[in-house]
């Protein structure tokens, strides 16, 4: 299974934020959207970066409050992995776990076209194993008649 496949189910659309918008902002974006990360685009939509709840912690615990009158830019992961539609869901996963990161933006021709989340992946796997599962059964029950 493919990235492109994931997309096709969940859909494109991503949340962003800029590199200008403070924490504040930022915070109130992820709690409109009920989301963990959301992915930094500067004015021309160019991939800046890339905002995590662990990295809103880690800047506070570095800074305390005063962090949520500061830019995104200064809290954000600059140096983003990425993917495109024909990644493999086992290679994504493999670079998630390796690089300890649970988001990961889908780009096609250096433009941002999804954001795959490590549960979108497992979510996907789930269903793949139980697709088999019911193959199975049904074989052997109609191996078995």
């Amino acid at each position: 299974m493919h990235v492109s496949d994931l997309i096709r189910t969940k859909g494109a659309d991503v949340v962003t934020v800029s590199p200008e918008d403070d924490v504040r902002t930022l915070l109130a974006v992820l709690a409109e959207h009920h989301i963990g990360a959301t992915v930094v685009v500067d004015a021309d939509g160019a991939l800046a970066g890339i905002v995590s709840e662990r990295d809103i912690v880690r800047a506070i615990a570095r800074r305390g409050a005063a962090i949520l009158s500061d830019a995104v830019s200064t809290i954000m992961t600059a140096d983003v992995k990425t993917c495109t539609p024909q990644t493999h869901l086992e290679e994504l996963s493999r670079v998630m776990t390796d690089g300890r990161f649970r988001h990961v933006p889908v780009m096609v021709d250096d433009r941002l076209a999804g954001l795959v989340s490590i549960g979108d992946v497992v979510k996907s796997r789930i269903t793949e194993l139980e697709v088999e599962r019911d193959s199975l059964s049904s074989y052997i029950r109609t191996a078995s008649t």
